[in-house]
């Protein structure tokens, strides 16, 4: 797709990003992971993030990824656009751009660098070498070791016709506004902290009314009233489901690190497309807290 085309896209609509299939082994299962797409894709989400941070892009090994960007797109062709997660070392990163152009996706979301800390200089100069390795349009991830200050994103988006989304997970609302504010419709701006719903009306009152939701993969129609309720500014309905399951989600979720996708991954398994377990150093959710959480499913979206 060409870059501007998806920039466009992604300025209305509910985005979100799949689990990744694994069997008993811990392998990647293509077959369910196709099976995951195609439930997925009449639900409507405006585009899918294939090997996205709840797809685990942190625990895929370079051989696997071509893999299941290439069943993504293969699944989901003429249908939803796939965007591919890439990210890590900077050759790492270019590495999985190019295989994902080359598999079909239609844009990258460049997740964090790996482990070290980085000055803005060499921040920049990570992503435009990334850039600058693809033709597709590049969305870059604003969350722990790579924070962007406005004035690095309005430089990268002046040499990178290709980079055209920011997608924010860090929540510091003053850089925000100043980047809104700065670069205006250079780029679309895409709310990314976990749980987004929970920021979803202050993110829209940003100018950002785009964001992507982990529930989506196991309750997908209450995702879905979810956002239209933000977008119609329906309050009643948002507090509704903020008090009945969010808020309530969110204390099982933050519980231990890393439980951000292993909810998730609960929560599929507990709807009937279980995704396997998530890879170490994650951990699965007790049996208790899948008790909980089925009791939260039920009350919103009975099965």
């Amino acid at each position: 797709m060409d870059p501007q085309k998806l920039k466009a896209l992604l300025s209305s609509g509910l985005l979100s990003f799949p689990l990744t299939d694994f069997d008993e082994r811990g392998d990647f299962n293509a077959d369910g992971y196709r099976k995951r797409l195609e439930w997925l894709i009449p639900y409507g989400a405006t585009a899918l993030f294939a090997a996205g941070g709840t797809g685990e892009f942190f625990s895929l090994t370079g051989r696997e990824y071509p893999a299941i960007i290439k069943t993504a797109v293969d699944t989901c062709r003429n249908q939803v656009p796939i965007i591919a997660g890439a990210g890590g070392a900077t050759r790492f990163a270019i590495e999985c751009a190019q295989a994902a152009q080359k598999a079909g996706a239609d844009g990258i979301l460049l997740l964090p660098h790996y482990l070290t800390e980085a000055s803005q200089e060499g921040l920049a100069a990570h992503i435009e070498q990334i850039c600058k390795s693809v033709n597709i349009g590049i969305i870059v991830y604003n969350r722990a070791n790579s924070r962007l200050a406005p004035d690095t994103l309005e430089k990268l988006a002046a040499r990178c016709p290709n980079l055209i989304g920011f997608k924010d997970g860090v929540g510091h609302i003053e850089k925000m506004s100043a980047i809104h504010l700065r670069l205006g419709d250079r780029l679309c701006y895409l709310g990314g902290l976990p749980t987004a719903e929970v920021y979803a009306a202050a993110y829209k009152a940003l100018g950002t009314p785009v964001y992507s939701s982990a529930v989506f993969n196991f309750i997908p129609k209450t995702a879905m009233a979810f956002y239209k309720a933000v977008e119609s500014d329906d309050m009643a309905t948002q507090h509704k489901l903020l008090r009945e399951f969010f808020h309530p989600y969110l204390e099982i979720r933050n519980r231990v690190p890393g439980y951000a996708v292993s909810i998730v991954k609960a929560g599929a398994a507990l709807v009937g497309h279980n995704a396997g377990p998530v890879r170490a150093p994650l951990t699965d959710l007790t049996a208790g807290e899948r008790e909980q959480l089925k009791a939260l499913i039920d009350r919103v979206e009975p099965q």
